[in-house]
């Protein structure tokens, strides 16, 4: 049974924007989500946050067509008023982005988030891991 991720924005943005030292291993789990080896879910509002930061690179029908390529390929967990009221109240998480990556994560039932601040998840109830540590848990990632 593959695995189930919640991909945090950072991973996102180290593949689209190849952002060294960390584009090696984050594509390496975003080209397993592709091709079938794990199951990849991104939180909706991650969308409008690489929109934000990405838009510096991409014009604006190259930044539309690699989103809706995500779309193709991940789940999308959405935010809803349950989510956003469930991350206000949890004062356990200082980031509140953080807390809603988090609150998509335990929504779809990931068995794991992959994100580079692992910091930021220290009370999710979720096994957070950076890139490199999922890789070496993974046998099945094979890229």
């Amino acid at each position: 049974m593959k695995n189930t991720i919640l991909i945090d924005t950072n991973i996102l943005l180290d593949v689209f924007l190849k952002r060294e030292p960390f584009y090696y291993n984050s594509n390496r789990i975003f080209q397993a989500c592709l091709n079938g080896e794990l199951q990849g879910v991104i939180a909706a509002h991650s969308f409008n946050n690489i929109w934000y930061i990405a838009r510096k690179k991409y014009d604006d029908a190259k930044l539309r067509r690699l989103l809706i390529s995500l779309i193709s390929v991940f789940e999308i967990e959405s935010i809803d008023k349950t989510k956003i009221l469930s991350a206000l109240e949890n004062s356990s998480f200082k980031d509140f982005e953080d807390c809603l990556q988090d609150q998509c994560a335990q929504s779809f039932k990931c068995d794991y988030i992959i994100t580079r601040d692992t910091d930021g998840f220290k009370s999710s109830k979720i096994k957070v891991l950076m890139p490199e540590e999922f890789l070496k848990l993974s046998p099945e990632v094979n890229i």
